[in-house]
């Protein structure tokens, strides 16, 4: 599998996953998320991505779950009366910790979602 963004052909795995991690850009998370059928509007997508990327690039390889993605969010979006999973799932119905995490360039986890 392959994305093509701006006339580069960017290698992925069966999954959809990034082969390299380096060849990741807003622009093919844009492009992997059109494939995933989802907008990335909002910053509150783009936190999520960005937090996703973060903690892996710069926290030894860590790809959150979900219980932590909110514990963190939970501290970030103050303008929110009500920080749970369900706020996360709003931007990645499909699991905000696998479907981010492909749309965040990151290599595919092997655990279960969730808790």
């Amino acid at each position: 599998m392959s994305y093509e963004v701006n006339g580069k052909t960017i290698e992925a795995t069966a999954t959809g996953y990034l082969v390299d991690l380096n060849d990741w850009s807003e622009d093919i998370a844009k492009v992997i998320a059109e494939a995933e059928g989802i907008e990335l509007s909002g910053d509150k997508a783009w936190d999520i991505v960005n937090y996703l990327r973060d903690e892996y690039l710069n926290n030894n390889g860590n790809q959150p779950n979900e219980r932590h993605m909110v514990k963190h969010f939970k501290k970030v979006w103050t303008d929110l009366d009500k920080v749970d999973t369900k706020s996360l799932y709003i931007y990645f119905p499909k699991g905000p910790a696998k479907q981010a995490g492909k749309i965040a360039g990151l290599p595919e986890t092997k655990r279960k979602g969730g808790y």
